[in-house]
């Protein structure tokens, strides 16, 4: 799990405004701008949350389109917001939506897929609630595997340590011998003491390698495929969902060691325990109050087409978008979702189209408007090396693992920097993710060979950095196909 994932939430009322630009500066370099619009909306609705009843649906969400050339952080910079809250949030490509009638996936799909990332998020804080008492009941099911083992072992012998050690080598038993009466309760007092010694012995893991034989629920229904009027959305449902509990659980029996044994049945007892129409109730609340749903390459839609005859068209494809955007009721196999307090963020480059190509309706969906800034060579830089989780640190951390040890001095990330600002110029331009290309090259060499020569430690200087790119990155022809 990553450092974020770890961290407590941040509760709604400590996220003012330049707190959130703060935790975004962590992760994303420049692009200011975008970082306070989107600050200022996710504060609007902490602050929404605490008006009055009569007032508080009628405020809706500041939707934000944003302007930008691919590779500058629009994404990130949604992506982030989300984690930060632990709110719904999914990435949707406006192309992949058509108009009703046509080959295609219907809009409402958006929703139902939020939705389903709600519940899953939901369900999993519920499972770690209940996770002391899914490994307790845990415990107690693996001693019920384990007794009757341990007690056929203690048959005969005097002492739990000689019982135990029969369990433990698996040593045959002596023949049983008959019990009389208060043979018979030194006996249940031996097994009781086997029991809490058994217990011990797993807690500490003293067991875990040994093999047990468990029953676990298998899922064989197959799956259908249900075809909405709108758009032949596929819906797979379950046939165990559909019938209820009309159809028995299917269990088959596995022999795994102990400590496979636990996470199983663990997973298991939490599951148990949780009450998804709690669930359900609370993700469906939270994809309405909270949902960030990205809209990616809006421009691709924007625009209107001048040929004639039947054809899938662009405004078309806005006007499906529109009720979603707008606030409407979308039926899912959950419930219904309402999407009027939803926030959505588009984003495209509109290199070709403008955003007064969008139809007058979707515009005034979105009613901030940020442009984000290209990044050049001194951006490069400082993402190579501010961010938590820059790529620097991501390869040292890589193959530190393989015992060779990298040392990026400030001259090779500059030009990195140099190098991949300079192929932007001369190709295409992706922004930042042309670092990603670049020092998959740089590194490529000492990635394949790292375990021949660890341990070692490479120096990635401006020499290094000239030494393995400066040929490919003169050559326009090569680089596009290599960088």
């Amino acid at each position: 799990m990553s450092e974020e994932g770890r961290r407590p939430p941040v509760s709604m009322g400590e996220l003012t405004p330049q707190r959130i630009v703060e935790e975004l500066d962590r992760y994303i370099v420049g692009q200011s701008a975008a970082k306070r619009s989107v600050a200022v909306a996710l504060r609007n609705r902490y602050r929404r949350q605490q008006l009055a009843e009569d007032i508080r649906d009628e405020v809706i969400p500041k939707n934000i389109l944003m302007i930008g050339p691919t590779g500058v952080g629009k994404t990130e910079i949604a992506r982030r917001l989300s984690r930060l809250v632990r709110a719904p949030f999914i990435k949707v490509e406006a192309t992949k939506f058509t108009e009703v009638g046509y080959v295609g996936r219907d809009v409402d799909a958006i929703i139902r897929d939020i939705t389903d990332v709600a519940i899953r998020m939901v369900q999993h804080e519920k499972m770690q609630e209940v996770q002391p008492r899914a490994e307790a009941m845990t415990i107690e099911r693996l001693l019920q595997l384990l007794q009757p083992r341990a007690r056929r072992a203690a048959a005969g012998l005097h002492t739990v340590g000689d019982a135990l050690s029969a369990f433990l080598q698996q040593r045959p038993p002596e023949p049983e011998r008959e019990a009389e009466g208060e043979g018979e309760e030194e006996a249940g007092d031996e097994v009781t003491r086997i029991r809490e010694r058994l217990r011990d012995q797993l807690l500490e893991g003293k067991l875990d390698d040994r093999l047990v034989e468990i029953e676990v629920e298998e899922s064989r229904f197959p799956t259908v495929q249900i075809f909405s009027q709108a758009g032949m959305e596929e819906m797979g449902m379950n046939l165990q969902d559909l019938l209820g509990g009309m159809m028995p659980k299917h269990k088959r029996k596995r022999r795994v060691t102990v400590a496979e044994a636990r996470e199983i049945l663990t997973y298991e007892s939490a599951q148990s325990l949780v009450d998804m129409d709690q669930v359900t109730t609370e993700a469906i609340a939270r994809v309405e109050q909270t949902g960030i749903v990205f809209l990616d390459e809006i421009d691709k839609i924007a625009g209107r087409e001048s040929g004639h005859g039947p054809e899938v068209s662009r405004e078309g494809v806005q006007r499906g978008l529109l009720p979603i955007v707008e606030g409407s009721t979308v039926m899912t196999k959950y419930g219904p979702v309402q999407t009027d307090h939803i926030l959505f963020i588009a984003a495209g480059a509109f290199h070709i189209t403008k955003p007064s190509d969008l139809i007058p309706e979707l515009q005034g969906r979105f009613p901030l408007r940020v442009e984000l800034d290209s990044l050049g060579e001194e951006d490069f830089v400082r993402i190579l090396t501010e961010p938590e989780n820059s790529l620097v640190r991501q390869y040292t951390a890589l193959l530190a693992i393989e015992g060779v040890t990298l040392d990026f001095t400030p001259d090779g990330i500059r030009e990195i920097a140099r190098i991949a600002q300079q192929v932007n110029s001369q190709a295409e331009d992706i922004g930042a993710r042309r670092l990603h290309t670049v020092l998959e090259r740089l590194l490529e060499d000492v990635s394949f060979r790292a375990s021949e020569i660890a341990p070692a430690a490479v120096t990635v200087d401006a020499a290094y950095v000239r030494q393995q790119l400066t040929e490919i990155a003169k050559n326009l022809d090569l680089s596009r196909y290599i960088l």
